[in-house]
């Protein structure tokens, strides 16, 4: 059974998709802008705070879907530019708890909206 998951506390869904999926004890989330969930603007143009708010926007998500940064097991970064790479890895480990998920990075040629970076993650539901 798969469960729409949606939050007004990260930017709507700008197409056809889900915020989320929900099936049994796992959550596959949209890929995630540093866009503001009310203005629907990037809160900023460089690539550590639309980092910071892709992972904020991710972690909404996924507490609307009873999950959380802490329980992610696979997450996918987009980088518009791989020099940005560590940048976006230092934001990502502060923001990420130990342990941290597998993980993998590519660069894109392009991202909606001209964006930075975009995360998307898979993670696990707290029982109950």
């Amino acid at each position: 059974m798969r469960q729409a998951i949606s939050t007004d506390a990260a930017p709507a869904a700008a197409g056809p998709y889900s915020q989320a999926i929900r099936t049994g004890d796992l959550v596959f989330t949209a890929g995630q802008l540093g866009l503001d969930p009310v203005s629907g603007e990037f809160v900023a143009n460089d690539v550590a705070g639309q980092a910071e708010r892709a992972l904020q926007n991710l972690d909404a998500i996924l507490r609307a879907a009873d999950s959380g940064l802490d329980r992610l097991v696979k997450v996918t970064v987009y980088l518009a530019d791989i020099g940005d790479w560590p940048t976006v890895n230092d934001v990502y480990a502060r923001l990420v708890p130990e342990p941290f998920p597998a993980r993998s990075a590519f660069a894109v040629r392009d991202l909606p909206k001209g964006a930075l970076v975009e995360i998307e993650a898979v993670a696990s539901v707290t029982s109950g």
